[in-house]
């Protein structure tokens, strides 16, 4: 069973490992700085489908099948199920991995949901409910636009603050012991709200959680910035990496921007395309994290990661009606 470390820590006796991931991103995406690490590559975002969704779910069913690949696992040897996606009733994720017969759980973190079903799966993983399960995500730009924003065909123009939907997906394949990639402690946030109502801004309305959040953590813990080799977000893109730095700085006197690292910084490259802030979405840590780091923490190139995800909790409709963003 775990151990409660502090007020919101748990640490984990026996350490679940993170046996496998895989991770599939769109063309843009393919283009920009981390394009060599990852498993699948569309040059079309369609990917043959005839919709945003329905491609949307073709992308997280693939990424499902290369994790249980890396594995060396079936669909039939998983206890649980950790997904969602950005689309209404998660159905990005339902309809991508219906037909797998895996027991599933849905779930909606926003940006937040890679590490949300990465939490879980360890949890269920270390009290013995599950010896094996799943945590995946997705998220495609047009899908995203559609439903939160406007249509493509509208054209509309981003505000340079505001961060692009990756089109991407990942997933991690967990097991309650053997070899692989420890997870030694999972922290849930508190949901913090300053009162952003533009919804083009979500690095600001997500930046004083994550900032509360590695507070908490590193209280709880008795630990500094300076024993991790990285503390990664996903996704505060440049305006919110920047205020994460500037609140840890004034309300707690620490300094992390020697080892901080923000996934929405890392997808694209900010200086040679109209990418704005960075990147967003669910899609977007999921895919880095599935691939990148766990590469790099396999090979003992790093060896501790501070992962803090955060997601902006607005609907479609919430923004119209004046509410801010938590």
């Amino acid at each position: 069973m775990p151990i409660r470390k502090g007020r919101y820590t748990l640490e984990f006796v026996n350490a679940p490992v993170i046996a496998g991931s895989a991770s599939v991103v769109g063309k843009k995406e393919g283009e920009g700085p981390l394009g060599g690490e990852f498993d699948k590559i569309y040059d079309d975002t369609t990917i043959g489908e005839q919709t945003w969704e329905k491609a949307e779910s073709a992308m997280h069913r693939d990424a499902v099948t290369r994790a249980l690949a890396s594995a060396d696992v079936s669909s039939s040897d998983v206890d649980l199920f950790f997904g969602g996606d950005l689309l209404n009733q998660c159905v990005g994720t339902a309809f991508g991995i219906k037909e797998m017969e895996m027991p599933c759980v849905g779930l909606y973190g926003a940006c937040s949901t890679m590490a949300l079903g990465l939490a879980f799966a360890a949890l269920a993983a270390e009290t013995g409910i599950a010896q094996t399960v799943v945590a995946a995500t997705s998220s495609h730009f047009c899908s995203a636009e559609k439903q939160f924003r406007m249509p493509l065909e509208y054209g509309n123009q981003s505000p340079p603050y505001a961060q692009r939907t990756a089109t991407a997906a990942g997933a991690a394949v967990v097991k309650s012991s053997g070899s692989g990639v420890k997870i030694q402690s999972v922290i849930i946030g508190i949901i913090k709200d300053v009162n952003v109502k533009d919804s083009n801004n979500m690095g600001a309305a997500m930046a004083p959680a994550a900032c509360q959040t590695i507070i908490d953590f590193l209280r709880d813990t008795n630990t500094k910035p300076e024993d991790y080799d990285m503390i990664l977000t996903g996704d505060l893109g440049d305006v919110g990496s920047r205020l994460l730095i500037e609140l840890l700085q004034r309300q707690e006197n620490t300094d992390i921007s020697s080892v901080h690292a923000d996934c929405g910084l890392m997808l694209y490259d900010l200086n040679n395309s109209d990418i704005n802030s960075g990147g967003s979405g669910c899609g977007c840590s999921a895919s880095i994290v599935c691939s990148y780091i766990m590469r790099r923490l396999k090979a003992g190139e790093i060896k501790k990661v501070f992962f803090v995800g955060t997601g902006a909790l607005l609907s479609a409709i919430t923004p119209l009606q004046g509410d801010s963003i938590p």
